[in-house]
Parts: C-alpha cells; sequence; structure tokens
C-alpha cells in the first residue's frame, strides 16, 4: 500500500517536473540568448579535424550544435516526463528495469554535467536534485 503510495505520487511528481522542465528547455536558445552569447562575427575558430578530413568550424556552426543538442535534451525529458506519467502501464513488463536504469543513467549524468554551468549553491542544489530522481528510479529497478 505504501509503495504504491510512493510510486504514484513519486513517478508522477517526476513526470510532471521532466515534462515540464522538457517543455521550457525548448525555449531555452530565447531565454538564455544562445545568439547573443554565441555572436556569428569575431575571430575565426579553429578547424575541425577528424582523421583525414578539416572541417571549417564556423561561428554559426557552434551556435546551431547548441540549438540541435539543447532540442535534443527538451526531446528525451518531455519523453521521460510522458514515461514517467504512464508508469502504472509498463513497470510490470520485461523491460521495466532496463528502462528504469535508463533513466537514472540518463539523470545522473545530467547531475554531473550540472557543473559546467558553474559551482554555485544553486548549481550544487540542482545537481542534488536530479540525483535524487535518479536514484529514485534506481530504487524501482530492485522492486520491480
Amino acid at each position: 500500500m505504501v509503495l504504491d503510495t510512493v510510486r504514484v505520487v513519486g513517478f508522477g511528481v517526476c513526470g510532471v517536473f521532466t515534462f515540464v522542465l522538457g517543455t521550457v528547455h525548448f525555449a531555452m536558445p530565447w531565454l538564455l540568448d544562445f545568439d547573443g552569447a554565441i555572436p556569428t562575427d569575431g575571430e575565426p575558430l579553429r578547424p575541425l579535424d577528424l582523421l583525414v578530413v578539416t572541417y571549417r568550424t564556423k561561428r554559426s556552426d557552434v551556435r546551431g550544435i547548441a540549438q540541435i543538442m539543447n532540442h535534443a535534451v527538451s526531446y528525451v525529458l518531455v519523453t521521460i516526463g510522458v514515461v514517467d506519467l504512464l508508469v502504472g502501464e509498463w513497470l510490470s513488463a520485461w523491460f521495466a528495469p532496463y528502462l528504469l536504469a535508463w533513466i537514472a543513467g540518463w539523470w545522473f549524468i545530467r547531475a554531473a554535467t550540472q557543473r559546467h554551468m558553474g559551482s554555485r549553491i544553486g548549481d550544487r542544489l540542482v545537481a542534488a536534485g536530479f540525483v535524487l530522481i535518479g536514484l529514485f528510479h534506481l530504487a524501482f529497478v530492485a522492486l520491480v
């Protein structure tokens, strides 16, 4: 009974939080002023050397990859949010432990990379929150 309540409330909170975070992330290039932060004018960038191919990197490439990566993360966050909200439909499936471990791993990676934002107390709290979400999912690996 208690475990059912923890499951419903925990996955509900994680799902809503993750879905909202993913939705907001789609606006991050605008909210964080990617265009201002990564101007198209300026000194040339060093080329990207890929063994036998050299790619002349432009500032627009860097801005583009930042936007691509942001939107890819947004998509994953929204998907994880929906998956969490639908946990009752799949938690007893054979693949549940693998999916839970994958989601936990994703949150652990996200927590570890928070340091790239800085080491302010807020950054540490955000990283700790992401670790907790990962641990919540990992705890259910042992329970299913």
